[in-house]
């Protein structure tokens, strides 16, 4: 899958780059909004990473320039900007996505991920498998080993979303945006009391256990 990260930053862009490459993407760097801009016009991308502070051309007119022309191309936006307007302003551009710096690198590949999604074709993947641990996204079953766990809608969603990421470290944000639809931490101990829930469910009377703590991070599904 190929990214575009439009990035003035060069240290960051570097970092960029790197991570995302050794997470399977084939990336590509524009330094400036216009330099951005041409390298889109001219080639097939799943995702745009675009800063929103640049040079040359900001980052909003670059993306609304490129759905003025009908790309519909997942967009990404980074900044410094974490208000509420500047989020509303980014998606009102074109943006799919918003990412305020700054950020843990695991978040940033998670939600790379999830855009790419949206592009993919072909058939809709229906099961997920972690190690022995298998979702019927369709059935809405679990099952560890052949043993069925019974799990609450929530508690479903959850795991959904940690086997999606298998192999990541999810944060507190990401899990409140994408399970519970907050854009706000309301300083409640929910996720700390599903989360408990879920490792009794599927870790317990396993031999080996597959839902982890990241201290500092947040939650890991190992395989």
């Amino acid at each position: 899958m190929r990214v575009l990260i439009v990035e003035d930053d060069l240290e960051a862009a570097a970092a960029m780059v790197r991570g995302l490459s050794e997470s399977g993407f084939e990336v590509t760097h524009a330094p400036d909004g216009a330099d951005g801009l041409s390298k889109a016009q001219g080639g097939e991308f799943e995702v745009y990473v675009v800063d929103r502070m640049l040079p040359k051309l900001d980052g909003l007119s670059m993306v609304e320039t490129l759905r003025r022309e009908g790309d519909q191309t997942p967009v990404l936006f980074l900044s410094a900007l974490g208000e509420i307007n500047d989020r509303v302003t980014g998606l009102k551009a074109g943006g799919d996505d918003y990412l305020v710096k700054p950020y843990a690198f695991a978040e940033l590949v998670a939600r790379v991920e999830a855009l790419a999604r949206r592009r993919e074709t072909g058939s809709v993947q229906t099961v997920l498998k972690v190690g022995d641990l298998e979702m019927d996204l369709i059935g809405r079953r679990v099952h560890r080993s052949g043993t069925e766990i019974d799990l609450q809608p929530r508690e479903f969603q959850l795991l959904e979303f940690l086997m999606r990421h298998a192999g990541q470290s999810v944060t507190r944000t990401m899990l409140l945006e994408k399970v519970w639809e907050y854009h706000f931490d309301p300083q409640t101990n929910v996720i700390d009391v599903h989360i408990s829930r879920l490792r009794s469910k599927i870790d317990k009377g396993f031999d080996r256990p597959m839902l982890q703590t990241v201290r500092g991070a947040g939650y890991r599904l190992e395989a």
